[in-house]
């Protein structure tokens, strides 16, 4: 008799990408190691970034439309002293800065230009961004010669932290970023180097947290992923209010039946079942329930006792 498939193993993905790789470099390893085709991710990270890449595989794909949006972290260098054309150390870089103008930039200079660039800020995006031009790829665009040049939008930076002032040849400031999804720490780094009169530019960018989930605690390509799946519920868990409903009342949730969910909050609520399985993402609108999405249970994901946190 012939055996009956396997379930598809679904979870979310927490991995420590390394330098040099795509991130869609990432997602086909990854694909290789769960053993499917179905993977997403929550955002992506340039070649020469490394830090938190967050991907979901088959029916937990669905949880990252509520984790692309999450804050971010970084920790990044800004080299000042010289522009690129793409904002970072991979372009063709300008005529170095007088090094008279450079020695000049005091530490006060620096943290008062950065000052200028935190809260809520109008910001460019780089023109080698993967955002969308008469539905082609900025960066697209760019590298086959065309002048690119997006319109400002509004983003926010929470904590534009320096670390450590470096200086030599070049000025390199090291900080942190907290700042909101679809922040271009590039960009920072093109307008603090604007501001102090000398150009600037990204050399080194580490993406250390989205949202909640924190790099500290993220899986490694060298890893089984597979093993390093974590269950929907679990991440859900830590990004929603929880209500755990009876085998019935589950059962008829996922059937679209009106179930309720006592006193809850506004927003998504986590609706799991008595063994843990996250049935689906709901909310409550006028005392009715409303599902927001629906997970099929998994017999084979993981739940591990924890998905990254704040470290």
């Amino acid at each position: 008799m012939a055996k009956a498939p396997r379930n598809p193993a679904s979870g979310i993905l927490f991995i420590d990408k390394p330098h040099g790789i795509t991130s869609h470099g990432v997602i086909a390893r990854a694909r290789a190691s769960v053993g499917t085709r179905k993977i997403g991710h929550a955002g992506t990270l340039d070649p020469m970034a490394t830090g938190l890449l967050v991907l979901g595989a088959n029916n937990a794909t669905r949880l990252l439309t509520y984790l692309v949006g999450l804050d971010k972290q970084y920790t990044a260098t800004i080299r000042l002293g010289a522009s690129s054309n793409t904002d970072d150390a991979e372009g063709e870089l300008s005529e170095p800065a007088d090094a008279a103008a450079l020695s000049a930039i005091t530490n006060r200079d620096i943290a008062a230009a950065v000052a200028q660039l935190t809260g809520h800020i109008m910001q460019r995006p780089s023109s080698v961004s993967a955002i969308k031009v008469d539905g082609k790829r900025a960066y697209t665009l760019a590298r086959s010669g065309e002048e690119v040049r997006l319109a400002e939008r509004a983003v926010t930076v929470s904590a534009f932290e320096v670390l450590e002032v470096v200086r030599g040849e070049h000025i390199d400031v090291e900080a942190r970023v907290d700042c909101s999804s679809g922040t271009y720490v590039r960009a920072l780094a093109r307008d603090l180097g604007a501001a102090l009169g000398v150009g600037g530019h990204l050399t080194v960018l580490r993406r250390t947290r989205v949202g909640p989930f924190h790099v500290d605690g993220a899986s490694t390509l060298a890893d089984d992923l597979e093993q390093h799946l974590i269950a929907p519920a679990v991440v859900a868990g830590q990004l929603f209010d929880s209500v755990e409903l009876n085998d019935q009342q589950s059962f008829e949730l996922s059937r679209g039946q009106q179930v309720p969910l006592g006193n809850v909050g506004a927003g998504p609520i986590a609706v799991v079942n008595p063994a843990g399985r996250l049935i689906g993402l709901a909310e409550v609108v006028n005392g009715r329930t409303r599902i927001l999405s629906n997970f099929p249970a998994d017999v084979r994901a993981v739940v591990q006792e924890g998905a990254p946190d704040n470290g």
